[in-house]
């Protein structure tokens, strides 16, 4: 694997016109009692994050893909959980080069009954890594499934596992 320069994916993301967003900003009164980035070793377990807007807020539309939210505008939120998901990568480990490979991804889309396009709609997280990271180091396992509903009434929630370099 070549050695990328420091902070290359964060001049990519830049140059895409993107930014990563501040730590949400949770309801009053609601506790999350666990971290949103766990290292073991070389793997790094994220929590299930959802779309914010760039100062930590919930990006809108809420409610169900299907009925509330397009599958266009889930495509987004799919991707603003990407950007807010690399965030929280970035303050746990410095440096999002870093991350040698995107083991494993979980998307949950909170659908409309019937609804049965959740793969289109994770494809907007899995499009950004992709083009952040290149085939090699972005390409994932992965799962697109259909929840009943997700907490804050946000469209998209998804999980990852990376692996680091030391």
């Amino acid at each position: 694997m070549n050695k990328q320069t420091n902070d290359s994916i964060e001049a990519k993301l830049n140059g895409m016109g993107l930014v990563l967003p501040a730590p949400i900003q949770l309801p009053p009164g609601m506790v999350l009692p666990f971290p949103w980035v766990r290292v073991r070793g070389n793997r790094v377990f994220v929590s299930g994050h959802g779309p914010l807007n760039p100062d930590g807020s919930l990006k809108r539309p809420l409610g169900k893909v299907g009925q509330d939210v397009t599958v266009e505008e889930a495509y987004e939120s799919a991707k603003a959980t990407g950007l807010a998901i690399l965030s929280s990568l970035k303050m746990e480990l410095g440096s999002l080069d870093r991350i040698s490979a995107w083991l494993r991804v979980f998307g949950m889309v909170n659908t409309a009954p019937g609804f049965n396009q959740q793969p289109s709609v994770i494809n907007g997280f899995s499009d950004l890594i992709l083009e952040l990271y290149g085939p090699d180091r972005g390409t994932h396992a992965r799962s697109a499934v259909g929840m009943a509903g997700l907490p804050m009434d946000i469209p998209v929630e998804i999980e990852a596992e990376v692996e680091i370099d030391g």
